[in-house]
């Protein structure tokens, strides 16, 4: 996959990366909506756990190569966004809360968040782009902070995300059963596309009109 380096760049790997998971989820659909009676129940079961792994893929990559292009500015965190200098710090608060660290420690990560706004951004700890493998309507607006972006779509889509998508692939993950009907995929299947679509376009709009920079 190519570097994200100008604003066409990301976009045309935004593309690439959601044309081959629409076709494996187009191509999944075709076939248990073909399928003969016995076979059906469980394609059906792979189309909701697809779908899911490419909500939770589609998110991370987009995410992902989005920090990648504002860290390919090469510009120190004082031209961003306050959330961009923010993130740089959420990982060691998080240590910080889980751990009893010593006065001189605390004092240093007060002075780096004092003093270290000039410094370049480089990279975003991948683990604040964590999905949990439970992307969920919570898990997701995290995510959306991180990346600055309003989360209100998916909010306003929590029954479907929580549970059309997420409790179904859960049940199916974990080996139970599952009744899924036929009659249901094609509005199932849109609606996680759009969610996918939806959150490719709140990065790409910020990065197009430049609503990263501070």
């Amino acid at each position: 996959m190519s570097k994200p380096f100008t604003e066409e760049n990301l976009s045309e790997i935004f593309d690439a990366d959601l044309t081959w998971r629409r076709k494996e989820l187009s191509d999944l659909k075709f076939s248990a909506k073909s399928a003969d009676i016995y076979s059906q129940p469980a394609l059906l079961k792979a189309l909701v756990a697809m779908s899911y792994a490419h909500w939770e893929g589609y998110v991370r990559t987009c995410a992902t190569k989005y920090f990648e292009h504002l860290a390919l500015r090469k510009k120190p965190y004082s031209v961003f966004e306050r959330q961009i200098y923010v993130n740089s710090f959420l990982m060691r608060l998080d240590a910080l809360h889980k751990s009893k660290i010593s006065l001189k420690e605390r004092c240093l990560i007060i002075n780096d968040i004092l003093n270290s706004s000039e410094s370049r951004f480089s990279y975003v700890n991948p683990d604040l782009i964590d999905t949990k493998s439970n992307l969920n309507t919570e898990v997701v607006s995290d995510i959306c902070t991180i990346c600055g972006v309003d989360s209100s779509y998916f909010e306003n889509n929590k029954i479907f995300i929580d549970i059309m998508l997420l409790k179904r692939r859960n049940a199916i993950a974990h080996g139970q059963q599952e009744s899924i009907q036929a009659n249901d995929i094609d509005d199932f299947v849109s609606g996680v596309l759009a969610l996918m679509e939806n959150f490719r376009s709140l990065l790409e709009n910020k990065v197009y009109t430049k609503a990263y920079i501070a």
